[in-house]
């Protein structure tokens, strides 16, 4: 399982299919932020981290221009990764509650984290077929790891993943859970079956909701409590 995410990585630090983002995320990298400019920039589609043998994937939306594309790793270096880091933490699925750096040390433990689109995008915001472009990876994701939970942080990777299940009508809101006992039917390769699994819903950690109240930290914690329960039942 460890080496078929390593070489699935491998496919998505190499990808250039979008001419937008690729020049977008390399700009970055060149030009840095002020607070950075001494530090070298990842400036490539960030890949999956985590436990290989993972109980709960984690999907989120994409990486921070000054966050992920600097570090190269999902949420590391920004404020979303500030309010995450420390809820799984709490909830021991991380062993230390700060994320700086691929060298920082950090492990995660039956937890694997990801995201809907790999490069960073002009103002957050991929666009529809940029996320086509990178569903094929997510859906490997799922098909080797075979969560037993799937957290969407955020409605557009709840969207992206009823996109793969081919699932219509599920409403997001904070807190939800949904069975996902059905086929995953990628676009390319043959179909194959994710039983017991759960999907569960949040807001992203984004300083525009963590900031505003709109998600607290007992409400980020009470997920990852429906997580570990989810994966234990």
């Amino acid at each position: 399982m460890q080496s078929k995410l390593g070489q699935l990585n491998e496919e998505i630090i190499t990808c250039r299919k979008c001419q937008r983002l690729v020049e977008w995320r390399e700009e970055v990298a060149r030009t840095k932020r002020k607070a950075y400019k001494d530090q070298e920039y990842w400036g490539k589609p960030v890949p999956g981290f985590g436990d290989p043998n993972a109980r709960v994937l984690v999907v989120g939306l994409a990486p921070g221009a000054h966050g992920s594309n600097r570090t190269g790793r999902q949420f590391t270096g920004d404020g979303s990764g500030g309010f995450l880091y420390p809820a799984l933490h709490r909830a021991g699925f991380s062993n230390q509650a700060e994320a700086q750096s691929r060298s920082d040390g950090l492990v995660l433990k039956d937890m694997y984290i990801t995201a809907s689109a790999r490069c960073a995008p002009p103002d957050n915001k991929p666009s529809p077929e940029e996320l086509n472009n990178c569903q094929p990876f997510l859906e490997r994701e799922i098909q080797i790891t075979q969560p037993k939970v799937i957290v969407c942080l955020g409605k557009i990777a709840f969207d992206r993943v009823l996109k793969i299940f081919s699932i219509r009508n599920l409403k997001f809101s904070h807190g939800a859970v949904y069975d996902l006992n059905s086929s995953l039917r990628p676009r390319s390769g043959q179909a194959f079956i994710l039983s017991s699994s759960s999907l569960l819903c949040s807001y992203h950690p984004s300083q525009q909701n963590t900031l505003t109240g709109r998600l607290t930290i007992a409400m980020f914690d009470e997920i990852w409590t429906k997580s570990k329960t989810l994966i234990e039942t």
